[in-house]
């Protein structure tokens, strides 16, 4: 079985992680968080974006990414949605799950798919450690929960840790993911819905898809939070 990184990182690193929330309980204690989207000194992403973010329209997109059978996101990565999923990834601010989700399953409740499990997006259990959660996974099961189908992180692992993919180009992007992600067998004839934050290339959940069709997904679909692909 591939391995679940989210359970695995978390059973031996909790002395870790204690340490890290208490050093960063007393960072934000001399310099209180700022709001990454206004700059009011309150949170991460403050109450007040918070509150416009609930208020914002969805722009549904349906961008093509090789692989997939189909991919939605709720919006352009501009902006505050840019700001929130910014800080709910980087920013240590996972209270933004379920307005985040929320969002998804709006966008969800347009398609007309049909899926048997779904699966988040995997981080390397180094990059789980430094992170401390996955974004893609907090979502991933909210969206489970409101399907009624089954959640299931370890059907998908990521076997290589590919570093950060932000800078580089679309080629180089789809050169770091090559042969990153390994599927169970188990996964063999579902139908899988995968979760990701932002599409910028769609090199990620590309070679996500690949690795459940090499071991025979019936069919593969993607959400995300925003997107990034100019001809979407």
């Amino acid at each position: 079985m591939i391995l679940d990184t989210a359970r695995d990182a978390s059973s031996f690193s909790r002395l870790e992680l204690a340490a890290l929330k208490a050093a960063e309980w007393l960072a934000d204690l001399v310099f209180p968080p700022t709001c990454g989207h206004c700059g009011r000194v309150d949170a991460r992403f403050c109450a007040s974006c918070r509150d416009e973010l609930d208020r914002c329209p969805l722009e549904i997109a349906k961008p093509p990414v090789v692989q997939l059978n189909g991919l939605c996101s709720t919006g352009r990565h501009h902006g505050l949605l840019a700001s929130a999923v910014r800080a709910f990834k980087y920013e240590d601010a996972a209270d933004l799950r379920d307005l985040l989700a929320e969002r998804l399953i709006v966008a969800l409740s347009e398609q007309a798919w049909l899926v048997d499990a779904v699966v988040p997006v995997p981080l390397h259990a180094d990059r789980l450690l430094d992170r401390g959660y996955n974004q893609s996974a907090l979502m991933g099961e909210r969206l489970a929960r409101w399907l009624g189908i089954r959640f299931e992180p370890g059907l998908l692992g990521r076997i290589r840790n590919t570093g950060q993919q932000a800078q580089l180009s679309g080629d180089e992007r789809i050169m770091n993911v090559d042969g990153a992600f390994a599927a169970d067998p188990a996964v063999k004839g579902l139908s899988v819905l995968l979760v990701d934050d932002v599409v910028t290339t769609g090199a990620t959940l590309s070679a996500c898809a690949a690795a459940l069709r090499a071991q025979n997904a019936r069919a593969v679909y993607g959400i995300a939070l925003s997107h990034a692909l100019s001809h979407a």
